[in-house]
């Protein structure tokens, strides 16, 4: 027995072809949107790629930019279909394709789905290339005079203040590493000689952060040097005190601001998902109705619609069956090209 199984008429196959006509061509912009969408977001992810440990972050933009593409595609064709079914004659020419295009399309809303779900998913290995993305960009912040690196100090300024954040996790990180060039050091004060004595690695560590750091919100002049230095400030304790620079951490405020684009992008990859499904399931009745016409060579006759022409148990099992049969087929074909070359 059919799954779903509808009885047309003229009138009904006429209405569900201009139906699914329309919702294509809006499936369409939809294709359209998923495409902006990635666009969007591998632009976005560009603009602090020197902040990316690696390059599979673009895996998702990529994943979108294609599957939109094809969306574009497959709807547009789906929707010539449906509008050339109103006309037998025109419908015809459509009729031996159309089931290979329907099985292409149940694996296209397949993808699609993965695609949204990598969508959520992706958050995830984004935290550890951002973490390690940062955690040497601050290495490189001090080298202004190196090539390769002049510009790290510029990218991680600009996204301290614009994300409202410092540092990698705190901060306190801009504490571990030195972060003002040598070129800016004078290397015969008391102060610079002792701190770099100090270090196991030469390097000159202070509590203090750049200037991007300041929150210009608090009502006290910034505090960004000696920060754990209570006699270095007036009325100053570093324990109590609201310190006027960000709390947050950088990585924590870039996988919330890109972790929003990829949930909202994932929520609507989902709908399309969703309009795709419809759209071919519709395009399925369109098909099954007009090849069951009880007067074929009348168009205005009766006919029944369905999903699966059998059961989803029967349709599974015709599935496996033909499977085997190309399998064995394959392996005949094998023993009998062994049997010639034996022969020879």
């Amino acid at each position: 027995m059919a799954l779903m199984l509808v009885k047309f008429d003229m009138k009904k196959r006429v209405k569900l072809a201009q139906t699914i006509w329309f919702l294509y061509w809006f499936a369409v912009m939809a294709g359209v949107l998923v495409f902006s969408m990635g666009l969007f977001f591998k632009i976005e992810l560009r603009k602090r790629s020197e902040l990316m440990d690696n390059n599979e972050s673009h895996l998702l933009p990529n994943v979108l930019i294609l599957m939109g593409l094809i969306a574009c595609g497959v709807n547009a064709f789906g929707g010539k279909v449906c509008y050339d079914s109103l006309d037998p004659s025109k419908f015809i020419k459509w009729k031996p394709m159309l089931k290979p295009f329907l099985m292409f399309c149940v694996g296209f809303n397949g993808l699609l789905f993965v695609t949204a779900l990598l969508c959520f998913v992706m958050r995830i290995p984004l935290q550890f290339t951002l973490a390690m993305g940062l955690k040497n960009g601050m290495k490189f912040y001090k080298d202004t005079d190196t090539p390769g690196r002049c510009y790290m100090k510029r990218t991680l300024d600009l996204m301290q203040m614009e994300f409202r954040c410092c540092g990698n996790d705190h901060y306190r990180d801009w504490f571990e590493i030195q972060w003002v060039s040598n070129r800016y050091l004078d290397f015969s004060a008391k102060e610079v000689k002792d701190r770099i004595g100090s270090n196991v690695d030469g390097q000159y560590l202070m509590d203090g952060v750049p200037f991007s750091c300041c929150n210009p919100s608090s009502p006290r002049p910034c505090i960004q040097g000696q920060m754990t230095n209570n006699t270095a400030h007036y009325s100053y304790d570093h324990y109590t005190e609201e310190l006027n620079v960000w709390k947050r951490g950088c990585r924590e405020a870039m996988v919330s601001y890109y972790g929003g684009l990829m949930n909202t992008i994932g929520a609507l990859v989902l709908l399309v998902t969703m309009l795709e499904i419809a759209v071919t399931i519709g395009l399925q009745y369109i098909n099954s109705s007009l090849s069951s016409l009880v007067n074929p060579e009348d168009p205005e006759s009766e006919s029944e619609g369905w999903i699966l022409e059998k059961t989803v148990g029967e349709t599974f099992t015709d599935i496996m069956a033909n499977m085997k049969a190309m399998s064995k087929g394959g392996k005949v074909e094998e023993e009998a090209e062994a049997g010639v070359a034996t022969v020879s």
